[in-house]
């Protein structure tokens, strides 16, 4: 990765420069007239990876949504969170899966968007996840007390698990993440632990299920790092809704879909996968998609307001 794109910098500047980039991209990518218009539904989304088959692992989605809408849907593998974020400012996508915090970005910023559903991998566990901090095997820093002065790999400042939530644990360990670092923003969850492995920096940043799966790959090996501190849960990702660019019958129909049949047993009772064990779905989830609200997202704005760390400037 280029060194212009590990710079530091702050969310606002981020999403100052990303938005005339995702304008553009939007505008190409679904033509001249609105999001939403017509039998298309246009799904965006965030790699936690720095990979290109993101489309592939929201096809099953994808496919869901048309069966219960009849309606196209465009798949758009966004290149981050503010690309999202103004692409549905601009009225360019209809559907968006974004991070925690993003989502908070986006709808306090007063994009007309509603949250519809959010992975978990236990139907009978609400959707959460948490962050990690990881260092290499035999290093000296045992806890986030030992980061001042040390190199860190964030993933991006609109990122909850990659960025916010490790903010809050280092503030509170009374270490300021934008003076007491030497920060690196690498742009994906896989990259900010690769960039653990390569030397790039002494500390990464990333969730809880991005180390599994670079071991899965063989991109880096489980036993190669440790974790020096985990995070508290965090809700899930959610799925939303622009309402300014869907009908409220296709929106509710989208709704119904991922909250009722976005799930690996009903996907396969659809006919949309052949087997659970062989049903994708993003960031392996293994089991579907459940209901959630804004009000699950409240944590997020509590930690903006405990910390006032610089990346939620741009909220409220």
């Amino acid at each position: 990765m280029k060194n212009k794109n590990l710079r530091r910098r702050t969310l606002r500047s981020t999403l100052a420069a990303a938005s005339s980039i995702a304008l553009i991209g939007g505008l190409a990518a679904c033509g001249s007239g609105d999001s939403g218009d017509g039998d298309t539904i246009t799904f965006a989304a965030v790699p936690a990876e720095s990979s290109q088959s993101l489309e592939s692992t929201f096809s099953n989605l994808g496919k869901l949504i048309e069966e219960e809408t009849g309606k196209k849907v465009e798949f758009q593998n966004a290149s981050d969170y503010a690309a999202v974020i103004e692409g549905q400012r601009a009225g360019k996508i209809d559907v968006a899966s974004y991070g925690p915090f993003s989502y908070i970005i986006a709808k306090d910023s007063g994009i007309n968007i509603d949250p519809v559903a959010a992975p978990t991998n236990d139907e009978s566990k609400a959707p959460a996840y948490t962050s990690l901090a990881y260092v290499k095997k035999g290093s000296d820093i045992k806890g986030l007390e030992d980061l001042k002065g040390k190199k860190v790999c964030f993933v991006d400042q609109a990122s909850t698990s990659g960025y916010l939530v490790p903010s809050e644990g280092l503030i509170k360990t009374g270490i300021d993440p934008e003076k007491d670092l030497e920060t690196v923003m690498a742009g994906g969850h896989d990259a900010s632990l690769l960039g653990l492995d390569s030397g790039q920096c002494d500390v990464a940043f990333a969730h809880d299920a991005m180390l599994t799966t670079l071991d899965k790959s063989g991109q880096l090996k489980a036993d190669s790092v440790e974790s020096i501190w985990e995070s508290a849960p965090i809700p899930e990702d959610p799925i939303v809704v622009n309402e300014d660019t869907v009908d409220e019958e296709t929106a509710e129909k989208i709704r119904t879909a991922i909250r009722e049949y976005g799930n690996k047993p009903a996907l396969v009772e659809k006919g949309i996968c052949e087997s659970e064990a062989d049903c994708a779905l993003p960031e392996e989830i293994e089991w579907g998609y459940l209901p959630v609200s804004d009000e699950d997202y409240k944590p997020i704005r509590e930690i903006c307001e405990v910390t006032k760390a610089e990346a939620c400037s741009s909220v409220g």
